[in-house]
């Protein structure tokens, strides 16, 4: 079963790649920080809600810019998100399927962009300090454009490091994320970023 948290997942990943470190002035750190990080990993917890369940997983991320990045749940099933600059596969092990989608179209005009194109947080959000709870301190991310998807997206620190992810799209689902281990300088590859379908895996195209 495809995951259904993809594109908020992706959009996390887009953020978390150009935030690094914040304190006092959290909008002018970020934007600093998008400017020149050029990678991220970690790992996260993720809970997705809407009108009917919430859902938990959690896993590992790697980000390498530009357009690179790898999403690996671990809990409580395994599958894989990963796009190498021109193509996104969704892998599921237990399903024995992977779906391959056309990278650009995969993440549109949704916060994932971000990866792919550091002007993206300047031309597609409108960015304000967004208060403190619980020790973390918020910058709010609002789109631009009215047919982005998502209505907003909270970005939390603590510590001078990315904390917590919250994200609202258009109709109603709300996704929290928790980041922990993480790493503003990965040694990482292009090598890493690539995907082949083992054997036996049904692959389909979107």
């Amino acid at each position: 079963m495809r995951h259904p948290a993809f594109t908020q997942l992706l959009a996390a990943a887009a953020l978390a790649a150009a935030f690094g470190t914040a304190q006092a002035g959290a909008v002018d750190a970020l934007k600093t920080f998008n400017a020149d990080a050029d990678g991220l990993s970690g790992s996260f917890t993720q809970t997705v809600q809407n009108k009917k369940r919430t859902q938990t997983s959690s896993g590992t991320f790697q980000i390498q810019r530009p357009g690179l990045f790898k999403w690996e749940y671990t809990r409580p099933g395994r599958q894989l998100i990963i796009g190498d600059g021109k193509t996104v596969w969704h892998y599921d092990a237990e399903l024995k399927q992977a779906v391959k989608s056309d990278q650009k179209q995969a993440i549109g005009s949704s916060p994932a962009a971000i990866l792919a194109d550091k002007s993206a947080l300047d031309t597609g959000y409108a960015l304000k300090e967004d208060g403190s709870a619980d020790g973390v301190d918020y910058v709010l991310a609002t789109p631009k454009s009215s047919n982005a998807g998502y209505k907003s997206i909270r970005i939390g620190f603590k510590d001078g490091q990315l904390a917590a992810m919250q994200l609202q799209d258009s109709f109603g689902n709300r996704t929290q994320i928790r980041f922990a281990n993480l790493n503003t300088q990965p040694n990482l590859s292009a090598s890493q970023f690539r995907f082949t379908p083992p054997k036996g895996v049904d692959v389909m195209s979107r």
